[in-house]
């Protein structure tokens, strides 16, 4: 059988009715969005109608958004924006927490150099900030709060509306990386009341490279990245119109459908935790929520018999052997294997985070590819355990 892939929360395959509406834009729809002839023109009307679609899907006003060439772009631009928009004026700490996509914590560390003071909020063993945590850190020196929706390695959610109405009332802008939301649970900007919001299409069977920042109009926010008069000088660059049109197909399709995926990712969650429980019933831990999280992300620990626990990475990579594609958060550097950032902040011990995988799922996935995940990973952890031992 093709590979079993449960990698959905790094990216997904792009939707077949995505490309064909993307397709025209690659060849005949071809010209520069900024062009003043007729192929220009058009694909001018394509780029506008998808941004009225998108903030129609948002409860936005199209004013507000931006396209971008994706999260990591966004969250910048969010951060920086705001920064240097309140920076000179003495607002110059940023609250956020260290379990944020590095788009969020690599900028905001980069602004120390410019004077700002990053604020780290802990979160709870599920790996949530509470709103009365923003309440007590922010001070009439905060200028931004930058927290995301859904984490995208372990699937907690945090209470951003709640967040957002303690921003509201201090007089902060607040800013939440969706990335992992958008399409899995709803998100209406006007009812949740936040100042910006970054999304990325590759997350929900979009191109890959295109991406949007939402900054509510009033915000106070100049932009990051300069060049042409494109997206009314918030974002200098040449139009990605066959991106924008799928990014804008691919927030519909995914928000239509979200209700029924939902159903279907609960579904396989489920009958995963089911055989987990069953055939490891005292080897694994849940990182993160078990059941307050969003249903298409899972993430698992494995217990040894050694106080190192299990290589994480050996454990990856066997399974690809077998065909079947998960993450973990270790990253290789300098030849050292690390545990992630967030797991580290919200697993049991540095072992357990080192023996961690994400599974992820897509509407693409079925019941019978869990299954065939489990008994292969009976087969590896089998191995690895004698190895170990």
């Amino acid at each position: 059988m093709d590979p079993v892939y449960f990698d959905n929360a790094a990216t997904t395959p792009v939707d077949k009715e995505v490309l064909e509406t993307m397709l025209p834009y690659f060849n005949s729809q071809f010209g520069n969005a900024d062009a003043a002839h007729q192929i220009g023109r058009n694909c001018k009307v394509a780029v506008e109608d998808a941004r009225e679609k998108v903030a129609k899907l948002l409860n936005a006003e199209p004013s507000e958004i931006i396209f971008t060439s994706g999260g990591t772009e966004s969250d910048n631009a969010a951060i920086k924006g705001v920064f240097s928009a309140l920076g000179p004026a003495g607002k110059t700490e940023i609250i956020t927490s260290p379990i944020e996509h590095h788009a969020v914590t690599h900028p905001a560390e980069a602004l120390k150099r410019q004077g700002a003071k990053i604020i780290y909020l802990k979160p709870n063993s599920d790996g949530v900030i509470t709103a009365q945590q923003v309440k007590d850190a922010i001070t009439d020196k905060t200028a931004i709060v930058s927290l995301m929706h859904v984490n995208n390695e372990i699937g907690s959610i945090n209470p951003i509306k709640e967040i957002a109405d303690v921003c509201k009332e201090a007089g902060v802008p607040f800013h939440s990386d969706t990335v992992q939301s958008i399409g899995k649970i709803p998100v209406d900007v006007k009812e949740i009341g936040l100042n910006m919001l970054s999304i990325s299409a590759h997350k929900l069977y979009g191109p890959k490279g295109i991406g949007i920042l939402y900054v509510k109009n009033g915000t106070p926010w100049i932009p990051w990245l300069q060049g042409g008069s494109q997206e009314r000088r918030r974002r200098g660059g040449t139009s990605n119109v066959p991106g924008v049109v799928g990014l804008a197909k691919a927030m519909e399709l995914s928000i239509e459908n979200m209700d029924s995926n939902t159903g279907k990712f609960r579904k396989l969650r489920s009958s995963l935790l089911e055989g987990l429980k069953d055939k490891f019933p005292n080897q694994f831990v849940i990182n993160g929520p078990e059941n307050e999280g969003v249903p298409h992300i899972l993430n698992i620990g494995f217990k040894s018999n050694t106080d190192q626990g299990l290589d994480g990475e050996m454990l990856l990579l066997n399974l690809d052997i077998e065909g079947i594609c998960v993450s973990n958060g270790s990253a290789c550097t300098s030849g050292a294997t690390e545990p992630s950032h967030v797991l580290l902040e919200v697993a049991k011990n540095e072992a357990l985070a080192n023996s961690s995988i994400r599974i992820s799922f897509g509407k693409q996935n079925n019941a019978e590819e869990v299954a065939f995940f489990l008994d292969k990973l009976e087969g590896v952890l089998d191995r690895m355990l004698k190895v170990a031992s």
